[in-house]
């Protein structure tokens, strides 16, 4: 849709020039076009794919402890900030096992500390020759065992927490919610899916590549996303090691720099890797017209200015392939618009 709009956009001020030289008798000189000539360039040969946009973060929360859901906190397609409260379990049974855990590890130490009196005392005797080995022995068999609930008593108490705190559900990283599983007053077990998202922050690309071009994707790992905002280049590249048995392909992972770029997970976009290098007859992309389908150049020669249709091909930045129509060494008018009004003031004055 761009191009095309840029297609009239640029008709119409051909026309706009065309009528302001009739009308003010303009006959500019070929010396005021700025002008460039056609050469051979080193340019990249690129191949490209249809590829599929993946969330590089997506996940299904599941549930991580019995209970009833009592608050939903968000539903299909809203907006989750990381560390936000995507849904809360009824918490008596967790809190209750907590309390207990906690009694009991009050209980246990209070015998930890009966235990050391009693072990002192056995062994302040033995030394006095009051007591025997036997009492001493006891008594440090004692206060062994009861710091052995002591620490037993303490992991109770951390798994009783973290049980209580599966009761309150948070969302892993910031992203979009793409499906909820449960509803408010449902009855969930431990292993039930809750909720699903994914993060639009990371996003990446997969397509299929043949063995030929996998060969040198593996030798230089270079490859950009072609989107309507333009060219992203991607950050990163993992080729799977193994082809798929029935289509011979290598997979190919793309992960893109942050950001969005237009792109939604699920979309079909168009992966260029480059292969190498190869020499391409080019032109400054203004300097190329396009009117209805036909796509032309004016070249500037001593005889004059005219018009030429040409085929192009890819874009490499500012400069655009010429495939045919073109000559390397022929000049071509940057401003097609200022070199149409100049071709027609000549038609006009050779036809006076």
């Amino acid at each position: 849709m761009k191009l095309k709009r840029a297609h009239s956009k640029q008709c119409l001020l051909l026309a706009a020039g065309l009528a302001a030289a009739t009308s003010l008798g303009a006959n500019p000189e070929p010396k005021a076009l700025e002008t460039a000539a056609a050469s051979y360039e080193s340019a990249a040969i690129e191949r490209i794919f249809d590829g599929t946009v993946e969330a590089g973060h997506q996940a299904t929360v599941s549930a991580q402890t019995a209970g009833r859901i009592s608050e939903v906190g968000y539903d299909v397609d809203d907006f989750v900030e990381a560390g936000s409260v995507l849904i809360r379990f009824t918490d008596v049974e967790q809190s209750t096992a907590l309390r207990q855990s906690e009694a009991q590890l009050a209980e246990a130490r209070a015998r930890l500390t009966e235990a050391d009196e009693v072990y002192r005392r056995a062994q302040n005797l033995r030394e006095r020759d009051l007591g025997s080995q036997r009492e001493l022995d006891s008594a440090l068999a004692s206060r062994k065992s009861a710091s052995a609930r002591v620490a037993a008593a303490e992991s109770a108490v951390e798994a009783a927490r973290q049980q209580l705190a599966y009761t309150v559900v948070e969302a892993p990283y910031a992203g979009i919610v793409t499906e909820r599983h449960v509803e408010v007053g449902e009855s969930v077990v431990p292993g039930q899916p809750l909720m699903s998202g994914l993060s639009l922050e990371r996003l990446r690309v997969v397509t299929d590549l043949p063995q030929s071009v996998a060969s040198e994707v593996r030798k230089n790992p270079l490859a950009f996303l072609v989107t309507a905002e333009g060219r992203v280049e991607a950050a990163d590249i993992t080729l799977f090691p193994i082809a798929d048995p029935i289509t011979n392909t290598f997979r190919v992972r793309l992960d893109l720099p942050e950001g969005q770029f237009g792109l939604y997970p699920g979309m079909f976009v168009k992966v260029a890797f480059r292969i190498g290098e190869a020499e391409r007859l080019l032109v400054p992309t203004s300097s190329v017209l396009h009117r209805g389908e036909v796509t032309a150049v004016y070249v500037v020669s001593p005889d004059g200015v005219r018009l030429r249709q040409v085929r192009t091909g890819q874009a490499f930045g500012e400069r655009t392939e010429i495939l045919a129509g073109l000559e390397t060494g022929e000049t071509v008018a940057l401003d097609p618009v200022r070199a149409g009004i100049l071709a027609k003031s000549r038609q006009e004055s050779g036809s006076d």
